[in-house]
C-alpha cells in the first residue's frame, strides 16, 4: 500500500502574471528550465546525510507538477500544460500523483496559483477551485480548494 494521492489540476490565470513567474511556473510543470532565482516556492529542504554521517539541510528544488510519464499508482499519464490564450491569460493543466510529504511545498504553488486565477475560475464560498483530488485507491474525488491562502487537502 502506498499513501499516493491523483491530483488533478484546472484552472485559467489572469494575464498579469509575470513573465519571469511564467518562466518559474513552466519548470514547476516539467516545460522549461529551473530559473536561477525561485520566487513561488523558495525553499526546498532536504535532510541528508553528509561525509562524516551527520544529518544536514540542504536546498534540493525539484519541479512539484512536472512528471511526465506513465501513472504508476493510477492508470494513464502524468502531465501538464500551460498554454496562452490568444485575447491574453494563461490555461494550466496537469494530472500528478503526489505523497502527503509534498503538501506542504506544493500547497505553496497551489495558494500561489489561487492568488492568479482568472475571474471565471470557480469560487465557493471564499475559496478558488483549483482542481480535485483522490486517494488512488478511491473512485470518488473530492475539490481542491484554496480557502484563505491555505489549501484544504482532504
Amino acid at each position: 500500500m502506498a499513501d499516493i494521492y491523483e491530483l488533478d489540476l484546472a484552472l485559467g490565470l489572469r494575464d498579469d502574471v509575470s513573465e519571469r513567474d511564467i518562466a518559474e511556473l513552466r519548470w514547476h510543470l516539467g516545460l522549461g528550465p529551473q530559473p536561477q532565482q525561485l520566487g513561488i516556492v523558495r525553499e526546498f529542504p532536504v535532510v541528508v546525510e553528509d561525509d562524516r554521517g551527520e544529518l544536514v539541510t540542504e536546498d534540493a528544488p525539484v519541479p512539484l507538477l512536472g512528471c511526465h510519464d506513465t501513472a504508476r499508482k493510477v492508470d494513464g499519464a502524468l502531465t501538464s500544460a500551460l498554454l496562452r490564450h490568444e485575447a491574453g491569460g494563461w490555461s494550466l493543466t496537469s494530472r500528478q500523483e503526489i505523497h502527503p510529504d509534498d503538501f506542504d511545498r506544493l500547497g505553496e504553488l497551489l495558494t500561489w496559483l489561487a492568488a492568479k486565477a482568472d475571474v471565471s475560475t470557480e469560487r465557493r464560498v471564499g475559496a478558488v477551485l483549483v482542481g480535485r483530488i483522490r486517494f488512488y485507491e478511491e473512485d470518488a474525488f473530492s475539490p481542491l480548494l484554496v480557502r484563505g491562502g491555505v489549501v484544504v487537502w482532504p
